[in-house]
């Protein structure tokens, strides 16, 4: 079923290029966004129903994704750049203490809440995705090739 999606690289480049602002808006930066598209597969639901047929996001790898999704929270942070966490506010040296060692954000709750923000932003791009191919008149032939 992976074929499919060899056909559309060149819509989800230009969806990418479209939904990079969506993704400046989130809470994750372009390099933890990357990393969660990786662990993401995009599948088609009801394949066989035109009427109901829809993009989806696969999403049951991310968990496995979090302890990566903080390392690259982490060297962004020692590099001096933007991190998800910076939208709070926080910051200074005993939040990086805190960080190091385990007893800031990341830990806990907070794993469950960027996984279903990152849900919820995937199936966005699925959706940006689906939109675009059906603008584009692509989106039948490719509900077909899923199929075989």
């Amino acid at each position: 079923m992976a074929d499919w999606t060899d056909s559309i690289v060149g819509d989800r480049m230009a969806v990418d290029r479209e939904f990079n602002e969506q993704v400046e808006r989130s809470e994750f930066s372009s390099q933890e966004w990357g990393l969660i598209m990786t662990a993401t597969e995009l599948d088609i639901e009801h394949a066989d129903d035109p009427e109901h047929a829809r993009i989806v996001a696969d999403t049951e790898k991310l968990p496995q994704i979090m302890p990566e999704l903080d390392n690259v929270r982490k060297q962004m942070a020692q590099m001096g750049g933007p991190t998800g966490d910076d939208q709070s506010g926080g910051g200074g040296v005993l939040d990086s203490l805190k960080g190091a060692l385990g007893l800031g954000n990341g830990t806990g709750g907070s794993d469950q809440e960027r996984i279903e923000a990152a849900e919820r932003l995937t199936q966005a791009y699925a959706d940006a995705l689906q939109s675009h191919l059906e603008s584009n008149g692509k989106w039948e032939q490719v509900r077909i090739a899923y199929q075989e």
